[in-house]
């Protein structure tokens, strides 16, 4: 295939779009305006991630929303589409809930342009089409809560305030046709007190705080390095920052083809099954605290590493998590590993048969073993047997091979601070509410009873 057809592909697959809004300096009104939408097709089970950023007035949101996007752009996106929010109606909350609601399920919004100088709405209405990213900019963006949960990453910069003004006296003069002393009086009446009383408190919530707005071109780096990150993993890691699937290679890929095909002997199953568990065990072991360490080596030299988590435990839910515990023990000699039965007979599987675990499992991390995760009940019920006996949910990494969507969201949803990691998400469960493609009774067919 040549570079142009290749091109042609990127193109006609839609690729990552952003939607810019901007919703600096506008005055809040309360007012009912209808939004006319525009339906699209073909991303329902996508789900876009939403960038805040928050700062005070000129701090410098709006270069940094453009340098990231510039970067995006030449590195990575296809389409690039911006947009301003400028209207009246900006601070609506209700409305902005609603524009996000429908880009988030992929429909376009109509929103009106709003003119500086005569304070007045404009006509044509702009269309804000839905994107794989939106970038939700202005003052007071993180002042809502429901705004803010809708956010994957809140970003605030932070200016100094005599900055802030000399370049909001630069802009409003030149773009707005404002003379300096209107701008000033303006400021001191008006922006400042807002932005001591209302925006600055809401530093508090970003997960990213940028010094020196665009010129701070390290911080923003590393922020479009993330965005890349998420915009390469499945929609789901970006709903559960707690939910991981290993990176995907031909190798793994292989495998899973081998363990899933029902003609794949049970021998070849232990075999490319075991491989695929230590992978997934690795990887989980890598979410574990860790504290720096230094070595001699064998030169004489010194070697900063670090050393490994020593409080841990293993737990498997009988009987097909049984077929992870050696994987586990190799990785980490002489780990203690517990036991959890529950009964999954049909879709409930929230019966618990019996349990035997360490007697000091409160003080340690725990690697939960299950090697499906489907409807998550079953998860639910060891996840919550583990936390009556002491443990800290953020102490429990649970390790799977395959995970159904619905899975996911019950067990991430009902805890949030645990981690999950697997190694590919499967397309979602059957009337029999079995995980498919799947790769049938896991237990059965590593353990050999599949024929009995």
């Amino acid at each position: 295939m040549d570079s142009k057809s290749v091109e042609c592909l990127l193109e006609s697959s839609g690729g990552a779009h952003f939607s810019g809004f901007h919703l600096d300096d506008i005055e809040p009104r309360n007012k009912e305006n209808g939004q006319s939408t525009t339906s699209t097709t073909g991303h329902f089970h996508k789900q876009p991630f939403v960038i805040g950023v928050a700062g005070g007035a000129a701090s410098g949101k709006t270069t940094v929303c453009d340098m990231i996007i510039e970067q995006l752009h030449d590195q990575r996106l296809i389409h690039v589409h911006e947009y301003n929010f400028d209207h009246p109606d900006a601070f609506d909350t209700e409305q902005l809930l609603s524009c996000l609601d429908d880009l988030k399920n992929w429909k376009s919004v109509d929103v009106q342009n709003y003119d500086f100088k005569t304070h007045r709405s404009i006509s044509p209405a702009r269309k804000v089409n839905p994107s794989d990213v939106i970038i939700l900019e202005g003052i007071l963006v993180f002042h809502d809560p429901r705004i803010r949960e809708s956010m994957n990453m809140k970003i605030f910069v932070d200016s100094d305030a005599d900055v802030c003004l000399a370049r909001r006296i630069q802009r409003d003069t030149v773009e707005m046709g404002r003379d300096i002393k209107t701008i000033i009086d303006q400021y001191s009446k008006f922006v400042k007190p807002a932005f001591d009383d209302f925006i600055l408190p809401t530093k508090k919530y970003a997960d990213i705080i940028i010094p020196r707005g665009g010129d701070n071109h390290v911080a923003i780096d590393l922020i479009v390095q993330h965005i890349r990150t998420k915009l390469g993993q499945h929609d789901l890691c970006k709903i559960y920052p707690n939910f991981s699937v290993i990176h995907s290679t031909f190798q793994i890929r292989g495998m899973h083809t081998l363990i899933r095909d029902t003609d794949t002997t049970t021998h070849d199953f232990i075999f490319y099954a075991d491989r695929l568990i230590r992978l997934v065990v690795e990887h989980g072991l890598g979410h574990l605290p860790f504290k720096e360490k230094q070595v001699i080596t064998p030169t004489g030299s010194v070697y900063t590493g670090v050393d490994f988590c020593k409080r841990l435990c293993g737990v498997s839910v009988i009987r097909s998590g049984e077929s992870m515990e050696n994987a586990l023990r190799a990785c980490c000699k002489g780990i203690k590993i517990g036991k959890i039965l529950i009964h999954r007979e049909g879709d409930n599987g929230q019966q618990l048969i019996y349990h035997n675990l360490p007697s000091d499992i409160a003080e340690r991390h725990v690697l939960l073993l299950d090697p499906i995760l489907g409807t998550g009940n079953s998860a639910v019920q060891a996840i919550s047997l583990l936390m009556s006996k002491g443990v800290q949910e953020a102490n429990i990494i649970f390790l799977n091979l395959i995970s159904a969507p619905q899975g996911v969201h019950v067990v991430c949803k009902k805890f949030p601070r645990l981690t999950i990691v697997t190694s590919e998400i499967e397309s979602g469960l059957n009337e029999e509410f079995r995980v498919i493609p799947g790769m049938g009774e896991f237990g059965d067919r590593y353990f050999g009873t599949d024929a009995c």
